[in-house]
C-alpha cells in the first residue's frame, strides 16, 4: 500500500511540474515574439552594424522614435534599396522583442524620395541638420505628429525650391516652438522693456530675448525684419512664404538664434551646424 501511495504522488508530481514548464515557456514566448508592426515613417539616421547590416533610426508615425537592426542593408545586393536615405518618406514593417531594445526591421517601402536633394552635398547638408535635431529631441516610442508633418513638410520644400535656407530656418522656428522653448519677441525677457523696432538680443548659453539695457558681452542681434518673419512662420506654411533674396539676412538671423536656443536645451554642440558654414 506505501509503495503505490508513493508512485502515485511521484507520478502526479512529474504531471504538475510539466504543466508549469509548459506554462512558464508559453508565457515566455509570449514575452519575447511581439507580432510584426506596420508604419509610415521617416528615415532619420542610419549607421553601419557589422559586416553587412545596418542600424536605422526612423520615425513612426504610429510608433515615435524607434532604432532597428535592417539585416544585410550593406551588401550590394539588398532587398531596401533606396529606402533607408535620410529623411527618405517610408512604410516599414518590423518586429519587436521585449528583451531587446532594437527592433528588427523585415521591410520598408519608399513612399516619397528626396533622391535630389540627398544626392546634391549642398542639399543634403541642410537635411543633415533636420536629422540630427530630430534625433537627439525626439524621446524613444513617443508618437509625435506635428514633428512627424514638420519633417516632411521641410525635406518636399528643399527638394522642390533646391535651397536648404527658408526650409530649414521654419524646420528650426517650429522645433523651439513645439519643444516650449520659444521666447517671446516682443519685450525683454529680463526687464519686460517692449523691443520696438530695436533689435533684440539672445544669449547662446541662455534661452530668451534681452533688450539693449540687459545686453551681456557676446550676444547677438535679432532684429525687427526677423522677428516679423517669426511671425509669419508660427501663422503661415512654409509652402505659402516665398523666400526672397532681401530676407536672406533675416532668415540667418532667425535660424541662428533657433540653433543656439537648441544647442542649449540640447547642452551639446550639433555636429551638423558646422557645415551650414561650408555651403
Amino acid at each position: 500500500m506505501s509503495a503505490r501511495v508513493v508512485i502515485t504522488i511521484a507520478l502526479r508530481a512529474r504531471a504538475l511540474r510539466t504543466v508549469c514548464f509548459s506554462l512558464s515557456d508559453a508565457a515566455s514566448a509570449r514575452r519575447l515574439l511581439m507580432p510584426a508592426r506596420e508604419t509610415e515613417a521617416i528615415i532619420l539616421k542610419t549607421f553601419p552594424l557589422g559586416e553587412a547590416d545596418r542600424l536605422v533610426s526612423f520615425l513612426g508615425r504610429s510608433s515615435g522614435r524607434v532604432r532597428g537592426v535592417a539585416a544585410g542593408a550593406r551588401r550590394l545586393q539588398n532587398r531596401y534599396g533606396s529606402t533607408l536615405e535620410v529623411l527618405s518618406h517610408v512604410q516599414i514593417w518590423y518586429v519587436e522583442k521585449e528583451t531587446r531594445e532594437l527592433v528588427r526591421i523585415q521591410q520598408a517601402e519608399l513612399l516619397e524620395s528626396f533622391h535630389k536633394a540627398q544626392s546634391d552635398y549642398s542639399l543634403s547638408t541642410g537635411l543633415a541638420v533636420i536629422s540630427e535635431i530630430s534625433e537627439l529631441i525626439l524621446p524613444e516610442h513617443e508618437v509625435s505628429e506635428p514633428m512627424f508633418r514638420l519633417i516632411l513638410l521641410v525635406a518636399r520644400e528643399v527638394e522642390r525650391t533646391d535651397d536648404w535656407a527658408l526650409p530649414l530656418s521654419y524646420f528650426v522656428f517650429w522645433t523651439v516652438r513645439l519643444g516650449g522653448w520659444l521666447p517671446r519677441f516682443d519685450r525683454c525677457v529680463v526687464c519686460g522693456t517692449p523691443f520696438g523696432s530695436k533689435p533684440a538680443l539672445y544669449d547662446a548659453h541662455q534661452s530668451g530675448l534681452f533688450c539693449e539695457k540687459c545686453r551681456r558681452p557676446g550676444m547677438k542681434p535679432v532684429h525687427l525684419e526677423a522677428r516679423n518673419l517669426a511671425e509669419r512662420f508660427a501663422g503661415e506654411r512654409l509652402d505659402r512664404i516665398e523666400y526672397e533674396k532681401s530676407r536672406q539676412a533675416s532668415v540667418r538671423e532667425l535660424r541662428e538664434a533657433g540653433l543656439a536656443w537648441i544647442e542649449n536645451h540640447l547642452e551639446r554642440r550639433l555636429a551638423t551646424r558646422e557645415l551650414l558654414e561650408t555651403t
